[in-house]
């Protein structure tokens, strides 16, 4: 048996091997390629990273075929070394012809390297941005203007001439971008400063917007000098509205809201915020970042702009700091006080975050009207796997496998780290330290370059190691080209203190050969290479698009020809052009597998296609400003996380809870909106010309937040009252300021206080939903508790109320001991509804939350019996539930609202969150820690660590310190290692294995399969939850709404979401809607979502926690029937020959209770 048993392990280690895969990069070494460049820095006394931050910088990369030989060339950049130019003599070799050509670099401290035909002669030249010296004379930048190629030797020749055509500025510059920004068919440019001076750059202070800033942007206007017979720039910033400081490191131009001008998009390190500057159209800019985007990079490094999914819009991707592993996450950051975002919002400066940030366009807003505006971004790298590369410089995005879709490339790598926290700590406390033994204490970052290859679904995947990426480097610049014309992207990066890396593309050497167009320019005589053309790449399955310009990364220009990888497809159906001119050109049914050249003088019609201005095909409509619903919620600022520090996020920002129904039985549906301190409770009821008046509820003083509230019929007397359930963080636990409220309606929407209904409740609480589980005839209610105030994640009790109201007396009495025994402890509950989910004809109970799966309590005569099933197993931070049919097969399926994947936190599984929890340190405080798995080291093995840095936890148990006395030993210990120092008796550990927005789907007899909502589902928290057939095709569509900004400082809010319409096909399978299709935005912290009749159609109400109500109509009439208040179902009979179940609800999702309707077919 032995030999058998050898051979076929020896056959296992052949496959093996066999199937790995070939790397896609193969490194070019120096000798055989003559890139022998080095940007070598010496450290001194004089110039060091203790007294220049920017010292490390890096430099440029600038590709071009600079002799015209179908080559393209390659210039470097250096900070003290010469620049180097090295043409291309074909096969990679490479051959430095620098002193020949004349552009060393003049002994500038070289950054930026844009390659440009500034004259339109068919020779490029080079622009280099000159910084750091002191020497005004050393600052200005240099303009290689080419003047020709020796024919025999194929070496070009250039001539200095940046004062011979205006650019004289005498400021550090980073990178220079040539655009059209005018629309008058030459190229301007756009300057990128960045500079030190002595105030340090993250004190909060005012932010200059007026152009007077130290570190303000400029802006040259190319105006063509007859005399001269070529362009004299023109200083025209102040006059163009470029007038915020910054400290630029990126720049992306491109047509953010396609309206046909060129607009800018600056990374700016530290606190001092990014710009967007959009271009007005009148030869003026307006710094619109802040209503662009939520929140981006905060250390912003480079960018780059591309269209990641190919759905025809330009994303932006971006560069930060935050490590991929535990060790130099631990490193490196200390814990984030609350009030510096508070300060930063004061201060007038946008959201920022220490990581990538990936901006997802979902296309342009409708706001009132149903009026076209600007484009809505999502910011995604957490989901899509790109946030965390460590000291990153350079984002390019580009096809690296032709597969169709854009893959990044990062560089990364910092010679000497001024942020390692035991240099820090050392640093601070020597006081006559050296400088020479401060530079020799400081740590490098010497790690590798990333690259991630676009799944095609919002994700990436690494593939640094096995595309033969994976070398330890301090690199900056990085541009692509085809060097060996083989139709794939090669790459070459320019490092520090060691030489250029050369990645050559075996792509096309490999049994995995794809096909590829390549496009070149040939534009007028202004813009020779038609810089700021797009195109438009249509065909079968799918469509690319790409806007025309060689400047990407960071300080550096690829070549420029646009790349298309297009996979299996051999033939391109139709090709869009759209010449900055604003003329166009269509090609039709164009092979693949060729570099083309487009000329702009081939292009006769004009591009008639018009910007709308309206939506036309929209469902829904925001209808806000004409019903009277003025609500904005407001509520106190409290801070949770000074009670417990390690709270992943506010228990404290729940609301506002909201209701649905007719309280004065004039079949007009009204609203009720919880309070939240200090605001009470009010009541918008509805009028007969549809709009709202608002009302107090009742006389009664807020104590607490408003967590949940239901309407029905307490006292029998056929109209609607209101229970509100009281939660929040703020009292302390058992406080009386949490006891519920009942106001009895007297018919005509007039509430009072019953102060002797309810029994006294006093946990925090997260929700209330009724039903008539007892089956006698009135609505008995289910009421969640959450978390136990300064003791997260202890939960509350949660109780069952029977209702025994007679007479006009109303009373409720907890019987959850007797009918309900497993639902008092069952957890941290956020939300419930009351279904039949085993159609046995009476009301089980659902109840979900934090750290919890879902669970079933069937109904058994009146008594709730915990109901094992699948999804008890499925734990979370579940959000909300609601019911629908989603299937139409006659059951009630569910819909669940989770954390979503699109943050700090990830959960499996295979690798769970975790949160350990008891007094660990003896002082009478409440503990909770925290945990998630991560790579120990770069590439090493994945291991539970807590969330925790060691600052912050100390903060809550002093005596971490003792322990780890350094930060490095903290670094290096895992979850066992740092529980291991406390004693653990009566601790308490919840688990969380997903964090996934899901449906699920009822097979009968408590059997259910679990299906995850689309990837657009994913991007945030997801709260309100509303189902109907919103585009009456007989299936059942979903809306959601979500966000958390409520977050801990250190992991910054989740807030992704615009709001969500989900448009479902009947068998469980549903496509994202983008906001123009739906109509739908709501793009703030929002948390109820409630609908119902309105104005012969449907409408529905999301609210925001700290935000203004949005009120949205069914654009489509909609014929309804009412239901009766003792109707808990009905089987609907469909259009297309389908039934559906419906189910009506005392309570719908988080915080909400809809309408009780049902739509006529």
């Amino acid at each position: 048996m032995r030999l058998p048993l050898l051979f076929s392990f020896a056959m296992l280690l052949f496959t093996a091997c066999a199937k790995k895969e070939k790397p896609l990069f193969v490194a070019v070494p120096s000798a055989q390629s003559g890139l022998t460049f080095n940007n070598e820095i010496i450290e001194n006394s004089q110039m060091n990273m203790v007294n220049y931050q920017y010292l490390y910088n890096g430099g440029g990369v600038g590709i071009g075929d600079f002799n015209n030989d179908d080559l393209p060339d390659i210039y470097f950049t250096a900070s003290i070394a010469p620049n180097r130019l090295y043409i291309n003599r074909g096969n990679l070799k490479f051959e430095d012809v620098t002193e020949k050509a004349g552009v060393g670099g003049n002994k500038k401290w070289s950054r930026g390297a844009t390659v440009v035909d500034i004259n339109n002669d068919g020779l490029l030249d080079i622009y280099v941005c000159a910084a750091a010296w002191q020497d005004p004379e050393l600052k200005k930048d240099l303009l290689y203007v080419n003047t020709g190629v020796d024919p025999a030797t194929k070496i070009p020749s250039f001539k200095e001439s940046a004062a011979e055509y205006g650019l004289i500025d005498t400021v550090s510059t980073h990178m220079a971008n040539f655009f059209d920004y005018d629309n008058d068919g030459d190229l301007d440019v756009y300057l990128v400063v960045n500079d030190l001076n002595q105030e340090y750059p993250n004190n909060f202070r005012k932010i200059k917007d007026d152009g007077t800033g130290f570190t303000n942007d400029i802006l040259y206007r190319n105006d063509w000098n007859d005399v001269m017979k070529h362009p004299v720039f023109t200083n025209v910033t102040k006059e163009a509205g470029i007038l915020w400081e910054g400290n630029g490191l990126g720049i992306s131009v491109l047509d953010i809201n396609r309206d046909g001008w060129k607009d800018i998009y600056i990374s700016n390190d530290y606190l001092s915020g990014n710009l967007l500057y959009v271009n007005n159209k009148n030869g003026t800019f307006t710094n619109r970042n802040s209503e662009y985007f939520k929140h981006s990079s905060l250390n912003a490094m480079g960018n780059d702009a591309g269209d990641i999914n190919n759905d025809g819009l330009l994303d932006i991707v971006e560069m930060d700091m935050m490590p991929e592993d535990n060790y130099r996450q631990k490193m490196m950051f200390n814990p984030v006080d609350y009030n510096w975002y508070q300060y930063s919002s004061q201060f007038g400066f946008p959201y920022q975050l220490v990581r990538n940030t990936l901006q997802l366009n979902q296309g342009p807003r409708l706001t009132e009207n149903d009026t076209i505006g600007a484009p809505v971004f999502s910011e995604i790298a957490y989901m899509a796997g790109i946030a965390n590369t460590d000291w990153s410089w350079a984002a390019l995005l580009a096809d690296a496998d032709n597969d169709g879709y854009k893959d990044l490339m990062m560089t990364n790598g910092l010679p000497k780290d001024v942020t390692d926290l035991d240099f820090v700590a050392y640093r601070e406390s020597q006081t006559a330290t050296s400088i020479e033994e401060l530079i020799q204490r400081q740590p490098p970052v010497q790690i590798s370059n990333y690259i991630y290859r676009n799944n095609g679904n919002l994700t990436f995947a690494d593939k640094t190691i096995t595309w033969g990426w994976n070398i330890p480097t301090y690199s900056a610049g990085i541009a692509t080209a085809d060097f060996d014309n083989d139709g794939d992207l090669d790459v070459v990066i320019n490092n520090t203190n060691m030489e250029a890396t050369l990645l050559e593309n075996k792509l096309n050497e490999t049994e995995h050969k794809k096909n590829y167009l390549r496009i070149r320019f040939r534009g007028d005589t202004a813009n020779i290479n038609g810089i700021g053309t797009t195109v438009k790449l249509m065909y079968k399955g799918g469509e690319q698009v790409a806007e025309n310009t060689p400047y990407h990364g960071y300080m550096s220009s690829v070549e420029n020809i646009l790349h298309f990888g297009l996979d299996s497809i051999a033939k391109i159906d139709s090709i869009l052009v759209y010449w900055p001119d604003g003329k166009k050109e269509v090609l039709r049914d164009v092979v693949c597998n060729q570099t083309m050249l487009i000329s702009q003088s081939a292009a006769a019609q004009p591009n008639n296609e018009v910007q709308q201005q309206y939506a036309t095909a929209n469902i829904f409509s925001n209808i806000t400003a004409q019903t009277g619903l003025d609500f904005f919620h407001n509520e106190y600022d409290y801070v949770d996380f000074n009670i417990q520090r390690q709270l992943p996020f506010k228990l404290s920002q729940s609301g506002p809870a909201m209701a649905a129904g007719d309280l004065n039985n004039d079949n007009l549906v009204d609203i009720v909106i919880g309070g939240s301190l200090p605001e009470p409770p009010v009541v918008y009821v509805q009028q007969a010309n549809h709009q709202f008046i608002k009302q107090p509820l009742a006389g009664t003083k807020q104590t607490a937040d408003d967590a949940g509230i239901c309407l029905f019929d307490a006292d029998g007397d056929k109209d609607l009252d209101v229970y509100i359930c009281s939660g929040g963080n703020e009292l302390p636990k058992g406080s009386t300021g949490y006891a519920d409220r009942l106001f009895i309606n007297n018919g005509n929407a007039v509430f009072v206080y019953d102060s002797t209904a309810l029994p006294l409740l006093t946990n925090s609480k997260s929700c209330v939903k009724g039903a008539d589980y007892d089956g006698d005839g009135d609505i008995d209610l289910f009421v969640g508790g959450k978390a136990v105030p300064g003791e997260y994640p202890k939960a509350e009790k949660s109780f069952l109320l029977r209702n025994n109201s007679k007479n006009g007396v109303v009373k409720f009495e907890v019987v959850t001991d007797k009918a309900a025994p497993a639902l008092k402890q069952i957890g941290m509950v956020t939300d419930a509804t009351w279904s039949d989910a085993d159609n046995d004809g009476d009301a089980d109970l659902l109840v979900t939350g934090y750290w919890m799966g879902i669970h079933f309590f069937r109904n058994d005569k009146g008594t709730l019996v915990q109901q094992s099933t699948a999804t008890d197993a499925l734990t979370g931070w579940w959000n909300s539930i609601t019911a629908a049919d989603v299937d139409n097969d006659g059951d009630m399926d569910y819909v669940a609202g989770n954390f979503g994947n699109n943050g700090y936190y990830h959960a499996s599984e295979q690798q769970p969150m975790h949160v350990y929890s008891s007094d660990y340190d003896g002082n009478g405080k409440y503990d909770a820690l925290l945990s998630i798995w991560k790579p120990a080291t770069l590439h090493g093995p994945v291991k539970e660590f807590p969330v925790a840095y060691r600052d912050q936890l100390a903060d809550e148990i002093p005596s971490i310190k003792k322990f780890y006395p350094v930060y490095n030993i903290y670094a290096n210990a895992d979850m066992n290692k740092i529980m291991s120092n406390f004693k653990r008796d009566g601790e308490l550990k919840l688990t969380a294995t997903t964090l996934s927005s899901v449906w699920i789907e009822n097979k009968g007899k408590f059997e259910f399969e679990v299906h995850t909502l689309p990837a657009l589902a994913q991007i945030s928290a997801v709260f309100g939850i509303t189902a109907n057939d919103y585009n009456q095709d007989g299936n059942i569509d979903l809306l959601l709404t979500g966000n958390l900004y409520d977050m801990h400082p250190n992991q910054g809010r989740i807030d992704a979401s615009n709001g969500l319409l989900l448009q479902g096909d009947g068998a469980g399978n549903f496509k994202p809607l983008s906001i123009l299709q739906s109509g739908i935005l709501v793009p703030g912290n929002a948390r109820s979502l409630i609908q119902f009749t309105y104005n012969g159609s449907l409408a529905v109400v999301a609210a925001q926690n700290q935000g203004r109500l949005r009120f949205f109509r069914l654009k489509q009439p909609v014929s309804t029937v009412p239901v009766e208040i003792t109707t808990s179902s009905k089987v609907v009979q469909l259009k297309n020959g389908k039934t559906r179940k419906e189910e009506y609800y005392f309570g719908t999702s988080f915080g909400s209770q809809s309408e009780r309707f049902s739509i006529a077919y």
